[in-house]
C-alpha cells in the first residue's frame, strides 16, 4: 500500500510538472495573439495582458498600408519554405540511402566529411556565398535560397541514423530481384519507411527557413521579394512611431503557418515513436 501512495503521488508530481510546462510554453503564443488586438498605448501601458481588446482590424489596417504588402510576403515565404523543405527532406533522404543501403569505398570518408561541415557555422560561409550568388547574379532570386537546402548535413545524419534502425535492407534486395530499379524503390518503399522522420525534420526545416531573415535580407533587395520576418523587421523600424499592434499582428501571422504544418505532421512524429521496424 506503502508503494501505491508513493506511485500515485509521483504521478500528481509528473502531471502537475507537465501542465505547468504547457502552460508556460503556451503563455508567450497566447501573449502575441493577445497583444495583437490591442493598440499601442495599451501594449505600453500594460505589455503583458491575457485580456483581448479591439483594435484588431486597426492593426491589420496599420498592417496592409505600409509600402509592402504582407499577403505578397507570406506568399513569397511559403515558397522558400516549401521549396527548401522538400528539397532538403528529400535529397538528404537519398543521400542517407546512397550511405546505407550501397557498399563503395569512400562512404565512411564521405560520411566523416559530412560530419566535419556539420560542425562549422553558417555566419562563416555568408559572406562567400554572398558574394558568389552575385557574381553569377541570382539575388532577389528564391532559387537562390531554395537550391542551397539541398545539402543539409546534420537532416542527412539524422536519416542515416534513423534508417539504419528502422529500413531492412532484404526489402531492397528482394525489390532488386522482383526487377525494380533504384528510383522506383527509394520512391516507392524507402520513402514510405521514412515518413515519421522526414515528417520531423520537415517540420525543423520549414520552421528554420520560414524564420530566417539573414539571409533573404542581404539577397532580396526588391520589396516585391520580401518575406515576412522581413517585413516584420522593417515594422520596428519606424523613425517616427512604432506600431506594436501591428508588429504582434505580423509576428501572429507569421506563426501561424508554423502551427499549420506542425500539426498536419505531428501524427507521423507520434507514429515514429511506436515504430520499431518492421516485421516479417
Amino acid at each position: 500500500m506503502k508503494k501505491l501512495n508513493v506511485s500515485r503521488g509521483f504521478l500528481v508530481f509528473v502531471y502537475v510538472v507537465c501542465i505547468l510546462l504547457t502552460v508556460l510554453s503556451i503563455m508567450p503564443f497566447l501573449i502575441m495573439v493577445v497583444n495583437a488586438t490591442r493598440s499601442t498605448t495599451e501594449i505600453q501601458q500594460h505589455a503583458i495582458s491575457f485580456l483581448p481588446s479591439t483594435h484588431l482590424m486597426s492593426n491589420f489596417q496599420i498592417l496592409t498600408g505600409k509600402s509592402f504588402n504582407p499577403a505578397r510576403g507570406f506568399l513569397n515565404s511559403m515558397i522558400i519554405s516549401v521549396g527548401s523543405t522538400a528539397c532538403a527532406v528529400y535529397f538528404s533522404t537519398m543521400t542517407a540511402y546512397a550511405l546505407v543501403v550501397y557498399s563503395w569505398r569512400l562512404r565512411q570518408p564521405f560520411f566523416t566529411f559530412i560530419m566535419a561541415i556539420m560542425m562549422i557555422p553558417s555566419q562563416v560561409v555568408s559572406i562567400g556565398f554572398y558574394q558568389f550568388i552575385y557574381q553569377i547574379h541570382m539575388t532577389n532570386n528564391f532559387l537562390a535560397l531554395i537550391l542551397p537546402s539541398i545539402a543539409a548535413p546534420t537532416m542527412v545524419f539524422f536519416m542515416r541514423q534513423y534508417m539504419l534502425a528502422t529500413l531492412p535492407l532484404d526489402i531492397i534486395n528482394s525489390a532488386r530481384i522482383d526487377g525494380s530499379k533504384e528510383f522506383y524503390s527509394f520512391n516507392h518503399i524507402v520513402l514510405p519507411i521514412m515518413k515519421p522522420a522526414i515528417a520531423t525534420q520537415a517540420i525543423f526545416s520549414f520552421v528554420n527557413s520560414w524564420n530566417n531573415l539573414f539571409l533573404p535580407l542581404i539577397l532580396l533587395t526588391k520589396q516585391e521579394k520580401y518575406t515576412m520576418p522581413i517585413m516584420v523587421s522593417l515594422l520596428k523600424g519606424d523613425i517616427y512611431k512604432t506600431e506594436y499592434g501591428a508588429i504582434y499582428m505580423g509576428l501572429t501571422l507569421t506563426v501561424l503557418p508554423l502551427f499549420i504544418v506542425y500539426f498536419l505532421l505531428s501524427k507521423y512524429i507520434i507514429a515514429g515513436v511506436a515504430l520499431g521496424g518492421v516485421k516479417g
